[in-house]
């Protein structure tokens, strides 16, 4: 009985760590209609990541909500009218600052 509880022990120590598959995207790669066809909560998380990742890169260290829901507004819109394009190219035009 004791090595069947030191078993099933180790067993459940492993799986949680075999059951988390990481999984690759190229973000660079996502066209538009691949982002607007994305299930709701998937286009929020992506969303976000993307936020993040854009405002790291322009060394944006503030956090403006009605900003980011803007941004977001205005990416959705630009790729309904290019789905071919990428997100990236979207997400680029949107967040361009006026000269």
């Amino acid at each position: 009985m004791k090595k069947f509880a030191v078993g099933f022990v180790l067993a459940g120590l492993l799986l949680p760590a075999t059951s988390h598959a990481q999984v690759m995207i190229d973000t660079t790669r996502i066209t538009c209609a691949d982002y607007l066809a994305m299930p709701p909560e998937d286009s929020k998380v992506f969303s976000a990541w993307l936020s993040g990742w854009f405002n790291q890169k322009t060394g944006s260290t503030a956090v403006d909500l009605d900003r980011y829901a803007q941004n977001v507004a205005n990416v959705k819109s630009w790729c309904q009218s290019n789905p071919k394009e990428t997100v990236m190219a979207g997400l680029t035009r949107a967040v361009a600052k006026p000269q």
